[in-house]
């Protein structure tokens, strides 16, 4: 009688689950004249077997909280709850709050670079970039932000019309372009030797040096004709000459 006294205190209290208690009518000393039957009672076994699981489950996600612990927190390795033979729900929000905090605290300070490492970064860029005060630090990276644009730009564009994948990088880009030099070179040369009338280069230049020799002295022949017949087309030349006869 005292035991269910007891037990119908707990469960009857305000921090009583509402699970393990379903009102039925009759007091203590009926239910005792019932043999326990209709109390309320009759699901309090299945109840605290799922407890007994929980509690068991308690450990195993104390043990693995414990393993998060170590791996986030190598230096907090007290932990007097391991010597305990129950583990309350306060150990495993310790340990959360722990692991929380730690979280925050390398999210914050990640987030926020020291005086000194801003100053390297500085001192690093002004090297790369060739700037020698602080002052020229912003134009310099405006000024760099546009190259760089324009010769983002410009790669887009021989890559398009070069029929060239996006992910082909600069290197084949510029052997592309140094081909297709060599081949608009070779065609030039090959166009002159034709228009020349000659494959041989030492023709050429012999042809050159015989245009040297001969242009001079037939210009300075056209302008005194056109002095002497005073004109000052090279079409009336022939005309003047036949009037002459």
């Amino acid at each position: 009688l005292k035991v269910l006294s007891r037990i119908d205190s707990i469960l009857r209290s305000p921090r009583a689950p509402a699970l393990i208690f379903r009102p039925s009518k009759g007091s203590v000393q009926n239910c005792i004249k019932e043999n326990g039957q209709g109390c309320g009672f009759e699901h309090l076994p299945l109840t605290i077997e799922m407890w007994a699981d929980q509690l068991v489950a308690l450990k195993d996600l104390h043990r693995s909280l414990r393993k998060l612990s170590l791996e986030l927190l190598p230096w907090n390795t007290a932990d007097p709850q391991d010597k305990r033979e129950s583990i309350r729900v306060e150990d495993l929000q310790l340990i959360v709050d722990a692991i929380l905090e730690e979280l925050e605290n390398k999210e914050k300070n990640s987030q926020t670079l020291s005086l000194s490492t801003l100053s390297a970064i500085v001192s690093h860029f002004q090297k790369l970039f060739d700037v020698n005060s602080l002052n020229g630090v912003y134009p310099r990276m405006n000024e760099v932000y546009i190259k760089l644009g324009e010769m983002t730009n410009a790669m887009r564009n021989l890559h398009e019309l070069l029929e060239l994948d996006s992910s082909v990088p600069p290197t084949v880009v510029v052997d592309t372009v140094g081909k297709l030099c060599d081949i608009i070179n070779k065609n030039v040369t090959e166009q002159v030797q034709q228009l020349l009338g000659t494959q041989d280069i030492h023709s050429i230049i012999n042809k050159l040096e015989e245009h040297e020799c001969f242009f001079p002295p037939f210009q300075a022949l056209i302008q005194d004709l056109l002095c002497l017949l005073e004109i000052s087309n090279v079409d009336d030349i022939l005309p003047a000459v036949r009037n002459l006869k």
